[in-house]
């Protein structure tokens, strides 16, 4: 954060949390970022920052998950803000979409301290989405829920979700 633009910036704050947590286990990749988008976002938010070498898009398992990603990334962004710049949401959709494939709660897969960092980070960022969740599911429970329900599927759980300790929790009738 010594070369942030604005360290006091909410979104500065939350793109630091979010990028160390990958970098500091060589993973920003995991960020499903591209160079161009990373090197984008470090020069609105740590302006004279190198991005870090290897902010190349994840590698998809499969097409599913491909498929999953660009629609879920599709989705938050249609319900994006238009009080917050629209590179920095692009990018938290894509780092949203792709910590949804991991086997974790989602405010660990994003490096976070907790579910209230999510609610914040989405509340800021695509608060009519976040208005949806009168239920107060899971985040990532609910961003796959609402996929779903957008695509005239049935809800079922997030590409993620089966390695999640909670998954019976959250699926108790899954088989």
């Amino acid at each position: 954060m010594s070369n942030a633009t604005d360290a006091n910036s909410p979104d500065t704050r939350l793109f630091a949390k979010l990028i160390a947590a990958r970098e500091m286990r060589r993973e920003t990749a995991l960020l499903g970022l591209s160079p161009n988008q990373l090197r984008a976002l470090f020069a609105r938010h740590f302006a004279g920052e190198p991005a870090p070498f290897g902010g190349v898009a994840a590698v998809l398992g499969d097409a599913a998950q491909a498929d999953f990603v660009s629609a879920l990334r599709a989705m938050l962004l249609s319900y994006a803000s238009a009080t917050v710049d629209l590179g920095d949401a692009q990018c938290l959709a894509s780092i949203i979409a792709h910590a949804c494939l991991r086997p974790d709660h989602l405010w660990r897969d994003l490096g976070l301290a907790g579910r209230n960092d999510v609610t914040f980070m989405l509340e800021r960022y695509f608060p009519a989405l976040v208005a949806g969740n009168v239920a107060n599911l899971r985040w990532k429970k609910f961003l796959a829920q609402e996929l779903a329900l957008s695509q005239g599927r049935e809800p079922g759980p997030a590409p993620g979700c089966p390695g999640c300790e909670d998954y019976g929790h959250c699926f108790p009738h899954a088989s």
